[in-house]
């Protein structure tokens, strides 16, 4: 049986940048040997003392409650549930543009905890700081290991940590593996910190 590499990704449910780079990953694991595992970062806690506009910190804020749901899903049921309710959250949020609706997001929340098949009432969860400081705990883990002055998502594999790869598309099949390839091998040159150009392309889901 082959050994599948674990590859850490660290994610916000709202951000749409996270989500493009997490369905790239699972594409990327039916044509290479990893093993995609969900962890939780905020982009409420990422800009709370950046200078960033008003509008966008309230939504990192609203934001927070899908954080908080995640979490309570993870101490109650374990890590195992998270790449399941992240991807039905991921899906109303983004592929059903609900992302942009931020008073619809207890309902987004409460109907991703029934398609997982996860408790409903962990939607309350949204309105507690009870599980904050475990958010943080994760938060910070990923920002340990590229520097607080990226965004997510945060990818880690081995002793190998990045931000990004920020896409627009999702590539699928071989296409995926070969941008994991070329991802890898920059990433891996210690000496390696920065590649980019700028982004003229929203990122589209279909």
């Amino acid at each position: 049986m082959t050994t599948r590499t674990p590859v850490d990704l660290w994610f916000d449910p709202s951000c749409p940048f996270a989500w493009a780079t997490s369905r790239w990953l699972i594409e990327v694991e039916h044509v290479r040997s990893i093993e995609p595992r969900w962890r939780l970062m905020s982009l409420k806690l990422l800009n709370q003392d950046k200078d960033v506009p008003q509008d966008y910190k309230d939504r990192t804020v609203r934001a927070m409650g899908l954080v908080r749901v995640i979490a309570a899903a993870q101490e109650k049921y374990g890590d195992h549930v998270t790449g399941t309710l992240y991807t039905e959250m991921g899906t109303r949020l983004h592929n059903q543009g609900r992302s942009k609706q931020p008073d619809s997001y207890r309902e987004i929340a409460e109907e991703s905890l029934v398609a997982a098949g996860l408790d409903a009432e962990l939607v309350s969860a949204m309105d507690s700081e009870e599980h904050d400081e475990a958010i943080a705990v994760s938060h910070d883990e990923g920002l340990t290991l590229v520097g607080d002055d990226v965004g997510t998502p945060i990818i880690r594999v081995g002793a190998n940590a990045f931000f990004g790869p920020v896409i627009t598309r999702v590539p699928r099949g071989e296409e995926a593996g070969r941008l994991w390839d070329g991802v890898l091998l920059v990433t891996a040159f210690e000496d390696f910190f920065e590649l980019k150009r700028t982004r003229t392309r929203s990122p589209r889901f279909d």
